[in-house]
């Protein structure tokens, strides 16, 4: 019941994140701090919260109608959908968004959330889209067991996710001849191709991160699944 109320809460404190930021965070297209042309899905913290959502909201169908069972006889697919996607892109998404945006902020606010939209976005959404993201990933990782994919299978799709991302980034650029985030404004294209590679470099660490938390906090049911899948093979 517990895990269940979990799930629920996280389903709907993202989901009214997004909804909030979609329909009251109206910044002026005067405004030099943001261009409107992509609209909301040109961030990555809004993606990212569209993307807990979902997985929260997976993880909730699961607990209904899924199974939590470490080994469970024949896996239902949302249970199948709900290690996969939390493996592949939830918790490195989430972890990703949290540190780069808090550590950018850190050093200068101006190069990542300007001063400027302090009086369109509230510090209470932006600590549901930067900072409770990566409590309620960690809360997750250490009270839900998932078996991981294969690591290269589940750096694939966080890679493609990545790289469609810095596509985007760069369609609105030459669109609109702004950059989505301020830093990139200060940067020149070997500095930003840089900025790009330890971005991947860090996610896909992250990635690898929560791979060995799980098998760590999850060593006994890691291992049943290992042998039960052995078992299965022969």
């Amino acid at each position: 019941m517990l895990k269940i109320l979990f799930h629920l809460l996280g389903a709907i404190q993202f989901f009214y994140g997004c909804y909030y930021d979609y329909t009251y965070v109206k910044i002026p297209s005067t405004s030099s701090a943001v261009t409107p042309f992509g609209g909301k899905f040109k961030y990555l913290t809004y993606l990212n919260a569209m993307l807990q959502t979902v997985y929260f909201t997976v993880a909730l169908i699961n607990d209904i109608i899924g199974t939590n069972e470490s080994t469970p006889s024949n896996k239902p697919l949302v249970r199948r959908i709900k290690d996969t996607l939390f493996s592949a892109l939830a918790f490195p998404l989430a972890m990703f968004v949290g540190i780069s945006f808090w550590a950018i902020y850190a050093v200068d606010r101006e190069l990542i959330l300007p001063k400027a939209m302090d009086a369109y976005f509230p510090t209470w959404l932006n600590h549901v889209m930067h900072s409770n993201i990566v409590l309620f990933t960690i809360i997750e990782i250490s009270t839900s067991f998932r078996m991981y994919p294969g690591r290269k299978f589940g750096l694939s799709i966080l890679s493609a996710f990545m790289l469609g991302y810095v596509i985007w980034v760069h369609v609105i650029y030459f669109k609109t001849g702004s950059w989505v985030y301020p830093i990139l404004n200060v940067l020149n294209w070997p500095l930003r191709i840089i900025f790009y590679l330890f971005s991947l470099g860090l996610v896909c660490g992250l990635y690898t991160l929560g791979e060995t938390l799980n098998r760590s906090v999850w060593a006994k049911e890691v291992e049943a699944t290992v042998k039960s899948g052995k078992k299965k093979a022969k």
